[in-house]
């Protein structure tokens, strides 16, 4: 079994109604590292900062019922996928605006989850699935540069075979 990765959440909360809540739910600090931000700058520099490592990063962020927040929060989640594009995006919005929200931002989002009682169980099983994915990525590149290693293993191989058949004829 491979160690635990470790896992970076961002929440994006104004009111940091909800992060405390997540920060409880993820209290493992040795695989979890939750960091809250009640600004947008602060979030995208913490993410140009650390934009080169290969943890798994997940950013939480907090809708309201606003347009105008629609529309900031569209081009937040276009930022945040400019910089790394492996970072995971989970939206947090109010149950009777879902349909909504699904058709006005559906671009590049992993989950959406309403504000109730459940959203921070569904939270912490949208965090799950993309560690899944992310560890999965890890081991699919693995698997591939095994692969054309023993590729070339082999193909190095042939080669001896068939230079040593040519040379030394008679061992053959």
């Amino acid at each position: 079994m491979p160690k635990n990765t470790r896992t970076h959440l961002y929440c994006y909360d104004d009111h940091r109604g909800f992060s405390e809540d997540v920060r409880k739910r993820f209290s493992d600090v040795s695989r979890y590292t939750v960091v809250s931000f009640p600004t947008r700058e602060e979030l995208l520099h913490q993410l140009i900062e650390e934009k080169e490592h290969t943890f798994c990063k997940v950013a939480i962020l907090n809708l309201y019922d606003t347009k105008e927040q629609f529309e900031t929060i569209d081009q937040l989640i276009r930022e945040i996928k400019s910089i790394d594009v492996r970072t995971g995006l989970i939206l947090l919005g109010s149950p009777d605006r879902m349909e909504m929200i699904r058709k006005t931002l559906k671009f590049n989002i992993d989950a959406y989850i309403p504000k109730n009682t459940n959203s921070i169980l569904r939270i912490h099983n949208a965090v799950k699935k993309l560690i899944s994915e992310h560890s999965i990525n890890i081991f699919r590149r693995k698997r591939n540069i095994s692969v054309y290693v023993l590729l070339g293993f082999l193909l190095l191989s042939l080669l001896f075979v068939l230079f040593a058949y040519f040379q030394l004829p008679q061992y053959f």
